[in-house]
């Protein structure tokens, strides 16, 4: 258990580092900040940083001395340059990091614990794609295997043609097909390094081009029928890993049970409610993992929640925003708003 006054370092300089490091201080935790970009709205609530590239080994060794424990804030962390950081020292871990990497492989991975993702085909060259069409169907989604996220690196398949000139990347891609759902939820947990899981309520997620728009309590009675069963195939994803921390996995509600979307290893965007909405948020559940404290209670405070992803411009607009007494308004320091980009996010709990 890490006592007060200790160090936790954080992979990832971005608005979910940021909330991990605020809730970090609450529990007399200092943060150490690793990224990249200089421009870290994670960095400003922490009390170190380092600014310096994934594959800087001697900055990664140096930042490994200086903390103690590190987590990471986002899947895309580069495997390789962390064998240089102690393998306890790193929680979730390193394997986690792989399987979330490559969208065959954690298919692959959930197959084989007994889940049920979308049919789908590895894609390597542009013939492959043909082949998965004719043995997955049409329509379908053609996604990278690596580093896409908030719909980035995905191209939708009506039909066979209009896949003429896509050209497939050097890290391959993976062909999905169409799944008929009637919603979209998530599962979140946080496990302690004894093994203890412990479940957030599952909200039903709503998404406007491929970005998280609206997640809300209560989900739709297909979701309470379905969660069971995610929950069971989430903690085997957690249990398989030798997880520590928080771990997300989305889920299609179907007429067929729920069908796997994908994980990510990490705090996650429809898990934000919980800071208001929640006795234990996400966030301080995280780092009471990652520190070795028993967990916190993840019961609601509340059966009705909403959460709205402020996304481009519509952020700044405080004054708006606050005019509702009862939004609680997280902003992320950005200071350039963009097309797509997430720049805060309004709770209203009850």
């Amino acid at each position: 258990m890490l006592s007060a006054g200790a160090t936790i370092g954080i992979l990832g300089g971005g608005q979910l580092g940021r909330m991990l490091a605020m809730a970090a201080a609450r529990l007399g935790y200092r943060c150490h900040i690793y990224a990249p970009e200089a421009d870290s709205v994670a960095a400003e609530v922490a009390a170190a940083f380092t600014n310096a590239a994934w594959q800087d080994r001697d900055a990664l060794a140096t930042f490994a001395k200086a903390c103690d424990a590190i987590t990471y804030e986002f899947e895309n962390v580069p495997v390789d340059p962390l064998s240089v950081i102690p393998e306890t020292m790193l929680a979730p871990g390193i394997k986690a990091l792989e399987i979330a990497q490559d969208r065959v492989s954690e298919k692959r991975f959930v197959e084989e614990i007994g889940g049920r993702p979308a049919p789908y085909m590895a894609v390597d060259h542009s013939g492959d794609l043909t082949s998965a069409m004719a043995r997955v169907g049409t329509p379908g989604i053609l996604k990278t295997r690596r580093d896409g996220y908030d719909g980035k690196g995905q191209w939708a398949i009506a039909s066979e043609h209009e896949a003429d000139g896509i050209r497939i990347p050097d890290t391959g891609t993976v062909y999905e097909g169409r799944v008929s759902f009637d919603c979209e939820f998530s599962v979140i947990l946080v496990r302690a390094s004894h093994g203890e899981v412990r479940f957030w309520d599952s909200t039903l997620n709503t998404h406007e081009g491929g970005v998280l728009a609206h997640s809300e309590l209560p989900a739709p009675a297909i979701v309470s029928e379905q969660v069971e069963e995610a929950r069971a195939l989430a903690q085997k994803i957690a249990e398989a890993l030798g997880y520590v921390g928080v771990l997300t996995c989305e889920f299609f509600a179907t007429k067929q049970g729920p069908v796997f979307n994908e994980m990510a290893p990490r705090v996650h965007n429809s898990g934000h409610w919980t800071i208001e909405g929640a006795v234990t948020s996400q966030f301080e559940n995280h780092i009471r993992a990652v520190a070795g404290l028993p967990l916190g209670d993840t019961a609601s405070v509340a059966d009705k929640m909403v959460m709205d992803n402020l996304i481009g411009g519509e952020a700044l607009d405080m004054a708006r925003h606050l005019a509702d007494p009862a939004a609680h308004l997280h902003l992320y320091g950005k200071a350039e708003a963009r097309d797509g980009r997430k720049m805060g996010h309004i709770t209203r709990v009850g």
